[in-house]
Parts: C-alpha cells; sequence; structure tokens
C-alpha cells in the first residue's frame, strides 16, 4: 500500500511537470542558528585547568552553517533554489523514535535555564524548541521530495541528529533528525525501503541503532576509523534479527583522500544501493572529512562532496525517481565548509553557478600517494569479498 501510495504522488508529480517547474528545495530557519553550544572551550567543559575560550564553546557552531547560507546568497545560488522554512517537529513525531521519558527530561530543562542530558550536547532555554524544528526542516525537505514537490531537497539542519539515540544525545546531536524523517514519511504511507547514506567523518551510531533490525532500511555510514564514537562503527556490525546485512559500516584509515571516497562509492556504496531498490536515498551530509577539519583527517575536497553528490543524484534518477534529500550534518571548518555546502547543493541542482575553491591547488598537494592508495585498495578489497 505505502509503495503504491508512493507511486501515485510520483505519478501526479510527473503529470504536472509541465506546469510546476521542479527545483531543489533548501529549508533552513535563523532559529537554528541560535542553538548555544554552552561553556566549553572546544571539546572540553571549562572548568579545573581548562580555561575559558574568548567566544569559545563547541566546535559545532552556527558560522559553517551560516556563512554556507551567505556564501549561496552572494553567488546567486540561492536564487535558483525553492527556499522554505518548516514547523517545528511534533511531539507525535518525536515519539516515531525517541521514548516519551527522554522528550519529557528534555522539555522540562529547555523550560527552565537549559542544560545537558548526554555527552557534549549542552542548550539553552527552549533548546528543545530548536531541535524540535531542526527535525522538522528535514520532515519537510523529505516529505517534499517524496510527494513530488521539488526534485530533490537539502535542510540545513542545526542541532545536527546522527549520534542522537533514541533515549541519548551525544556528539553534538539532541534530536535524530534524519531517522524522525524517515519514520514520518514511513507512517504517512510516503516512502517503504530507504537508504541512509552517511559520510560525515563520524560514525552514524544514532541511525544505526534506529534502524539496527530494520530490514527496510539501509544504512551506510562510511567514516573516519576509531574517530567517534571510538567504540562503534566496525564492518563486523551489521545488524541484528531481520535487519541483517541492512547495517553497513566503512571504517576508513585516516587520510584516505578524493581517490579514497571515489573508490567507496564505486566500489561498495553504488552496488549496495542499487542491489536494495530503494524508495528513496536521503544523505547525512557532514563535512568533516574535509581537509583542515579539526574533527577529522580524511583529505576530502569541495570537488570530493561534489563528486559524490554526482554519484548519488545519479543512482536516484535509476532507481528511485530521483528521489534524494541531504541534512546538514558536522564540519568544523569555518572557511572550507561553504565550498563544501556550496559544491554539493549547485550539483542537486544542476545549477551552474559556482563558487570556486580557493584551496583546490594546496589540498590537491596534500593527496596521498600511488602507496598509500595501493594500501586502501586492500582494505576495500577485504570489505568487497566479506560482503
Amino acid at each position: 500500500m505505502m509503495r503504491l501510495k508512493a507511486a501515485f504522488e510520483c505519478l501526479r508529480a510527473t503529470e504536472n511537470e509541465e506546469s510546476v517547474k521542479m527545483s531543489t528545495g533548501f529549508f533552513w530557519d535563523e532559529r537554528c542558528f541560535w542553538h548555544g553550544g554552552g561553556n566549553y572551550a572546544g571539546m572540553l567543559p571549562v572548568g579545573g585547568l581548562v580555561q575559558p575560550k574568548v567566544g569559545g564553546g563547541l566546535p559545532e557552531s552556527p558560522e559553517t552553517k551560516r556563512r554556507l547560507k551567505n556564501l549561496m546568497d552572494v553567488t546567486g545560488l540561492s536564487g535558483a533554489l525553492d527556499m522554505r522554512g518548516a514547523t517545528e517537529a511534533t511531539r507525535e513525531d518525536l515519539l516515531r523514535v525517541h521514548p516519551a521519558s527522554y522528550l519529557d527530561e528534555f522539555k522540562a530543562l529547555s523550560d527552565g535555564m537549559g542544560g545537558e542530558l548526554g555527552r557534549r550536547t549542552p542548550f539553552g532555554p527552549g533548546g528543545y524548541e530548536v531541535a524540535a524544528l531542526s527535525a522538522g526542516l528535514s520532515m519537510a525537505a523529505l516529505e517534499a521530495v517524496l510527494r513530488g514537490e521539488m526534485r530533490n531537497a537539502y535542510a540545513l539542519s542545526r542541532p545536527p541528529g546522527h549520534h542522537c539515540l533514541p533515549d541519548y544525545p551525544n556528539g553534538f546531536c539532541l534530536l535524530a533528525n534524519l531517522s524522525i524523517a524517515i519514520q514520518s514519511a514511513r507512517a504517512n504511507g510516503l516512502a517503504e525501503r530507504v537508504v541512509v547514506l552517511d559520510w560525515d567523518v563520524h560514525h552514524g551510531n544514532g541511525t544505526e541503532a534506529i534502524f539496527y533490525d530494520d530490514p527496510n532500511v539501509l544504512t551506510i555510514s562510511i567514516h573516519q576509523d576509531r574517530n567517534y564514537p571510538m567504540d562503534s562503527g566496525g564492518f563486523e556490525d551489521r545488524g541484528t534479527g531481520a535487519g541483517v546485512g541492512f547495517n553497513l559500516n566503512i571504517p576508513l584509515p585516516a587520510g584516505a583522500g578524493h581517490a579514497g571516497y571515489m573508490a567507496v562509492m564505486e566500489r561498495i556504496v553504488t552496488p549496495q544501493i542499487t542491489a536494495f531498490q530503494p524508495d528513496a536515498i536521503v544523505i547525512a551530509c557532514g563535512y568533516d572529512a574535509a581537509c583542515n577539519d579539526p574533527l577529522g583527517r580524511m583529505l576530502a575536497t569541495a570537488e570530493t562532496f561534489r563528486a559524490m553528490t554526482a554519484q548519488v543524484k545519479a543512482l536516484a534518477g535509476g532507481l528511485c525517481g530521483g528521489r534524494l534529500m541531504m541534512a546538514h550534518e558536522g564540519g568544523y571548518d569555518e572557511v572550507y565548509v561553504p565550498f563544501c555546502g556550496h559544491h554539493v547543493i549547485a550539483e542537486m541542482a544542476g545549477s551552474d553557478i559556482t563558487a570556486p575553491d580557493p584551496f583546490a591547488e594546496v589540498f590537491s598537494l596534500r593527496q596521498p600517494g600511488p602507496a598509500f592508495d595501493r594500501f586502501l585498495d586492500g582494505v576495500l578489497d577485504d570489505m568487497v569479498a566479506a560482503l
């Protein structure tokens, strides 16, 4: 029934293409930039021997996202997109993923002076509402794509979501944005089988946990091995019960670089998604695998993210009527993240509006050499043989 409803929505969108120009959606809200990172100095809470830092806070700050939106405005890319906001995810929406006990505790602290419920997840007064808005942006973006209102869509969600477990927030993530969006779409009959591809540099442990026993959601996480969390993300973790084989972790050695990510996409990700035959593809789009990121060491570039976007866009076009949605996750270099994001969103939109990578030459010189590439090929050979 759900597949029939999704097919009907797609058919209706096809019939209207001549009168409605299909566009790329961009979902954002200024209030998400106002989420606070608490009294931290980098990754450490201030106190003891940890000195307060001027302009301090967690690495997850509003500046990477705000500067991305500003860059899009300056180049004119924003004008080529369907720019929209969204409403907060409702309690009913959140309960599909998070238990009432967690939501109640979060809301009570939020209604007071704020607090911190998990690991590196501080929030101020009203933090619950901002997190619900962040989840709402992802929900609205995915729903618009599944209903055929947009060709594809990007949600500038903040705070991020892929580390958030059902009852325990961590890694800057307070609500599981993408998981909430997927469960909403499934509950409303808009999709049944969904791929979540997570190319944030950190393991998508929250998304994994939520769908670990679900054979209708294929979760794929490409991440730096033993970065964060250091006790999850192993290749051997393939799911449980009916979900065995539908969780795939691809832990990579530090320094994989552009060629390494392209090899992973070609040799592992594309065949796995193709075999799964999804109704939609959603991306946990973190940029912390990029060169110069303070929390990653993977040497990806803006071109890496553009090329991966082109590949998943083509996959979506061939497998599920182009239904592709991305939600912003990590990425902590305030200068470089905007260029990476601009490359991704312009590729999604098929736009020739560019923001040339100012670091392209120097980052090309930092790419790994032939010996490392041969080593990585051996790592991937072992993974492919074990699938």
